[in-house]
């Protein structure tokens, strides 16, 4: 089997083929005394899983689960493979938790005075020193007077009723701060809620490529165990 028929397979470049043989993606190939390669079905195998890998894992722990393939880590294989699966669980949980968030914060009434920090902390029942972490963190960003103290506007209060909400779910600030971010870019939660559908759809597309990628990946184990 030539470099071509292995590209031509998957719609690439014969280059593309020897780079990921470089990269120990898949196994070395035998050479003719021309000094060309020969690829075999167990050749084929490997890149299939790799490519089959990539959607599912991303490029980097594509190319790690390989080469642990190929250094006989069965163990590291899997290890790579069950934190995929953990950072999708994670994900999912996530995505849960904002768009319940969402939900609850579809109906909120904007604030059309602007609040201090003190009587925003007092409808949150949380600290002032709280808040001011938060806007440390970046998920709070109020606006400041001339003499220097803060004026939470509408889209403050929104941010912090979501902020509290998730900070009850144990989430950290940091992850915190990029979901806020995500709403101030959308620019509000109507437009987030189809940024959040997207998310959901594409989270299933993950777990059913990883399903893919397992199937790819078992098959070339298996041929690998049954070449001479």
């Amino acid at each position: 089997m030539r470099p071509t028929d292995l590209a031509r397979e998957h719609g690439i470049s014969t280059q593309a083929v020897r780079n990921y043989e470089q990269s120990g993606f898949i196994p070395p190939a035998d050479r003719t005394p021309s000094d060309y390669r020969v690829y075999t079905a167990v050749h084929a195998a490997a890149l299939r899983a790799f490519l089959a890998l990539i959607p599912a894992f991303g490029h980097a722990r594509a190319g790690q689960i390989m080469n642990a393939v190929h250094a006989d880590a069965l163990d590291d294989v899997l290890l790579t493979i069950d934190r995929g699966h953990e950072r999708l669980l994670r994900d999912r949980e996530t995505l849960d938790s904002v768009s319940r968030a969402v939900h609850d914060l579809a109906d909120f009434e904007p604030v059309l005075e602007p609040r201090t920090i003190g009587e925003l902390a007092r409808r949150l029942d949380v600290t002032p020193a709280t808040l001011r972490a938060w806007e440390e963190a970046g998920i709070l960003t109020p606006n400041r007077e001339s003499t220097g103290y803060r004026v939470f506007r509408a889209e403050d209060v929104r941010d912090a009723e979501l902020a509290h909400l998730l900070r009850r779910g144990g989430y950290p600030l940091a992850r915190i701060a990029l979901v806020v971010q995500q709403i101030r870019t959308a620019g509000g939660t109507d437009t987030l809620s189809a940024a959040l559908a997207d998310w959901r759809r594409r989270l299933t597309a993950q777990g059913l490529a990883m399903l893919a990628a397992s199937a790819r990946l078992n098959d070339y184990l298996s041929a690998r165990a049954q070449a001479p």
